[in-house]
């Protein structure tokens, strides 16, 4: 009798211990402090649609005047701090060294009612003026920054990049450019934008085995709650090339790996004509539902982190090309 205690001590103690592992394994991930730099970071609410919105910002202490402003929206679940924080601070580095203001806005109940019909969050139910909101906010920015508004640039990542789709359906006029991370564009019966069919310029970053955004397109499953089907990263990023007035299948741009040990690389496909308006595809292929970033790694459950480049930094490459046109 004591030996078979034993042995069924032993096995719950192995069993304890192999979660206890495989929770840190899947869940953990690299939290950084703010970097030490000399601009300012503000906490800011405004009122829009009768209801009260947060955003955060950081604004380079060498800022002048008409500086462009760049818009992060984060995936569903996040604050401006948490966006900020889940862009490793990248953004801001970048804003420093550029000169613009990067902004990070807070969804309603931290969701954006992006266009997919089948979402079920607070923010879709109940049809949360998003486009409105982003609009007023750049307004806000106008009067307390004096940035460009024909320098308005939106990123965003996940349901955060859904949005991003939806402001570039519905409101092209606000965006000088888009990028869209770790989203598709949702398939026609799932969509409840109303697109203008004007062309923008687009960049699209997505992870060729990303669990959650599926990279040859099906339905976008979210902690067991289905947001409906989208289509594959190349049918999202033909649509906007074709807007753009593309009539071929795009030039494919190698890139060095510089991280042979992660397990990913970097294929470009991107449409750039003098005439029209830039469009690429940034595909990691073997990353998951993440932001690269050269150092920092998002939790495994999500997927690989792409080490070969800075999400952010690729970002801000697309839309700088826009800037010096």
């Amino acid at each position: 009798m004591k030996l078979a205690l034993k042995i069924l001590l032993v096995i719950a103690v192995v069993i304890v211990a192999t979660a206890a592992f495989a929770r840190y394994w899947y869940l953990s991930w690299d939290e950084i402090a703010p970097p030490e730099l000399p601009g300012v970071v503000e906490n800011g609410v405004l009122q829009h649609d009768g209801q009260q919105r947060q955003w955060l910002s950081y604004a380079p202490a060498s800022l002048g005047q008409q500086a462009p402003l760049l818009i992060f929206l984060r995936g569903s679940g996040s604050d401006g701090a948490m966006a900020r924080a889940g862009s490793y601070y990248s953004f801001d580095v970048l804003a420093e060294r550029e000169g613009f203001v990067v902004v990070y806005p807070t969804g309603f109940e931290r969701h954006w009612n992006d266009c997919r019909a089948a979402a079920t969050y607070a923010a879709n139910l109940n049809k949360i003026d998003d486009v409105g909101f982003v609009r007023r906010l750049i307004a806000e920015m106008k009067t307390r920054y004096d940035i460009d508004p024909e320098q308005v640039f939106v990123a965003g990542m996940s349901n955060g990049g859904h949005m991003v789709y939806r402001l570039a359906y519905e409101a092209p006029d606000l965006l000088a450019g888009a990028a869209v991370l770790m989203a598709n564009l949702p398939v026609e019966n799932n969509s409840e934008c109303k697109p203008a069919g004007e062309p923008v310029p687009i960049v699209l970053l997505t992870g060729t085995e990303d669990a959650i955004n599926p990279y040859a397109g099906g339905d976008v499953v979210v902690f067991g709650e289905n947001r409906g089907a989208v289509q594959s990263s190349r049918a999202s990023a033909d649509y906007w090339a074709k807007l753009a007035g593309y009539a071929d299948a795009g030039e494919r741009v190698n890139r060095p790996e510089t991280d042979v040990e992660d397990g990913t690389a970097i294929e470009i496909l991107e449409w750039a004509e003098t005439d029209k308006m830039p469009v690429t595809l940034i595909s990691i292929v073997g990353g998951g539902h993440t932001f690269p970033n050269p150092v920092y790694s998002a939790p495994r459950i999500l997927g690989a982190t792409s080490h070969e480049a800075d999400a952010a930094e690729l970002v801000w490459a697309f839309f700088e090309r826009i800037v010096q046109r």
